[in-house]
């Protein structure tokens, strides 16, 4: 038989010392060390992924994944019937955020919410937050709707613009108004018409409301709602997108239009929720320009056919708006036609 050595005494301390951090580790005594789980997060949206303002979302989440290391999960066309149901799903598998659209199913999430005191709820929300957990965001994009109306009041040949939105609701009025306003500031004596589909998600309706302004005389029309550069595609017209940077939907008529950007918006609720810190709150200006949740999409084809002059007399525009010096008014009323 061969002899048996005994280890140094240096050697038996290190195993030593090794059990005992294994023991204390396995413990959980020491859990900072240990590499952490990823977080869990859901998102629930009541519109099709490809429904622009939802896409924003989706997008900024997908980054999220990518970049902050998440575990990213999400239901799409959730009608209101079945949110809650979805909701709780998430929230018992464990997801520590949950997040998406609740314009039309408000109490809903919010009943849901209070159920878990303990998981972080934030949702698209026309409404405030609720402590502990409940913490909502909007899309604040209408400074680049503003500078979106400045170019419309411009190029328009007919003095006469057109919105097709959504629903004569708060967060649809104020883009629908600041562009506008952006119009008459450059040109006093245009006139704009406003059509309502009556939702989020109806690209054939949007689409018949665009032609129906088209024949009415709008030559460059605002698609707040998908369907309408389509529109303005077949009769030849210009149009200004709208959420995200549409000019390959019709590259000879998308000039630019109002891009939200919810990064911002979305990397600080995951470190919050990350960093145990998380609290109900507004998010909403995040996606103010001066943070970097909106802007306006590349001029694209347009950067050679937009005047010169109004390529400066925006650009100095924005400028302000970032500097401070200028602020868009917020106007949430129900516009009317001219």
């Amino acid at each position: 038989m061969g002899s048996r050595k005994c280890l140094p005494r240096t050697t038996g301390l290190i195993l030593i010392a090794s059990l005992v951090a294994v023991l204390v580790l396995g413990s959980g005594l020491a859990a900072p060390l240990l590499a952490a789980a990823p977080l869990k997060v859901a998102a629930v949206f009541e519109t099709p992924i490809e429904e622009p303002w939802v896409n924003q979302i989706h997008v900024a989440l997908l980054r999220a994944k990518k970049d902050l290391g998440v575990q990213y999960e999400w239901s799409e066309s959730v009608k209101s019937a079945d949110f809650a149901r979805v909701m709780r799903e998430y929230a018992e598998k464990g997801y520590q955020l949950i997040t998406g659209d609740a314009f039309g199913a408000e109490r809903i999430a919010r009943r849901v919410a209070v159920d878990y005191p303990k998981i972080a709820f934030v949702f698209g929300s026309g409404i405030g937050p609720a402590e502990p957990n409940f913490g909502v965001f909007d899309n604040w994009i209408h400074e680049p709707a503003f500078l979106s109306g400045m170019i419309a009041g411009k190029m328009t040949k007919s003095n006469t613009i057109g919105v097709v939105a959504a629903m004569p609701i708060p967060e649809v009025n104020r883009l629908a108004n600041a562009f506008y306003a952006g119009a008459k500031e450059v040109n006093p004596k245009v006139k704009c018409k406003f059509s309502f589909i009556g939702s989020f998600f109806d690209p054939p309706k949007a689409k018949e409301a665009a032609l129906a302004q088209i024949e009415a005389g709008v030559d460059v029309i605002y698609a707040e709602r998908f369907g309408v550069i389509e529109a303005a595609k077949e009769k030849g017209i210009l149009a200004i997108s709208n959420m995200s940077d549409q000019s390959s939907l019709g590259p000879d008529n998308v000039i630019t239009g109002p891009v939200w950007d919810m990064w911002p918006t979305v990397s600080y609720m995951v470190n919050l929720v990350k960093a145990g810190v998380f609290t109900a709150q507004d998010f909403g200006g995040f996606s103010f320009m001066s943070k970097g949740g909106s802007y306006l999409a590349p001029y694209h084809k347009f950067e050679t056919k937009l005047p010169a002059d109004v390529k400066d007399l925006v650009a100095k525009r924005k400028q302000e708006i970032l500097a401070g010096t200028f602020r868009v008014n917020i106007d949430e009323s129900i516009p009317k036609s001219d």
